[in-house]
C-alpha cells in the first residue's frame, strides 16, 4: 500500500514537473484526469451546466498558474487539486450567494460529463436520472450554509476536519449544519414525495 501511494506520488509530482516545462501532453492529463470530478462539484453548487462548466475551466485556469505551488511531500495530487478546486468553487458559491442572479438549472441529462450506467435497461436508466435531478432540486432548495456541508461531507465526503479546514467555521457548527440540512433535505425530499414518509 506504501509503494502504491508513493508511486501515485512520484506521478503526480511528474506530470506536475513535466507541465509545468511546457509538455502539453501533461497538461492534457491532469485535466483528463480530474476534469469530470471538478465538474460534479462545480455543478452541485451552481445547478447549472453552463456555470459549472465554466467554473472547471476557472479551476483549471488556476490549477495550471499555481502549478508551481504543489509540493508531493505534503500529500499527492488528486489531494491537491481537489483541496484547491474546492476552495475556489465554495468561494464562488458564497460570491453567488451574495449577488444573486436569475438562472435555472440546466438539465444536467444532457451533459457530456454524465456518465450511463452500466448494465441498466433504458427505464431504469431513465429513472435514475429523474431520481438523481429530483435529489438535486431538493439540495438546491436548502439553505446556503446547510447545503455547502451537506454537500461536502455526504456527495464529497469529506471528514468534518477537512470541511472545517474548507469553510473555517468549528466542528461543532459543521457537524450541527450538516445534521441539519439532512433532516431538511429529507423533508423536502418528502414534500417532493420522492421518498416515503
Amino acid at each position: 500500500m506504501e509503494a502504491l501511494k508513493a508511486a501515485g506520488e512520484i506521478n503526480g509530482a511528474e506530470l506536475v514537473r513535466r507541465a509545468r516545462a511546457g509538455d502539453g501532453a501533461a497538461w492534457e492529463e491532469i485535466v483528463s484526469n480530474f476534469s469530470r470530478r471538478i465538474f460534479n462539484l462545480a455543478y452541485r453548487f451552481t445547478s447549472s451546466i453552463e456555470a459549472a462548466e465554466d467554473l472547471t475551466q476557472e479551476v483549471f485556469i488556476r490549477i495550471y498558474k499555481t502549478l508551481d505551488q504543489y509540493d508531493a511531500k505534503q500529500g499527492d495530487l488528486a489531494n491537491w487539486l481537489m483541496r484547491l478546486a474546492r476552495n475556489l468553487i465554495i468561494d464562488d458559491y458564497r460570491h453567488r450567494q451574495r449577488n444573486p442572479q436569475n438562472t435555472m438549472a440546466d438539465d444536467v441529462d444532457e451533459h457530456a460529463y454524465h456518465l450511463r450506467s452500466v448494465g441498466t435497461s433504458a427505464q431504469k436508466e431513465m429513472e435514475r436520472r429523474e431520481l438523481c435531478a429530483q435529489v438535486q432540486e431538493g439540495i438546491d432548495k436548502l439553505p446556503p450554509d446547510l447545503r455547502t456541508c451537506v454537500i461536502l461531507r455526504d456527495i464529497e465526503e469529506m471528514s468534518y476536519q477537512e470541511i472545517v479546514d474548507v469553510l473555517k467555521i468549528p466542528e461543532g457548527t459543521v457537524k450541527s449544519r450538516i445534521n441539519r440540512g439532512r433532516i431538511e433535505l429529507a423533508k423536502i425530499l418528502r414534500r417532493m414525495r420522492i421518498v416515503s414518509v
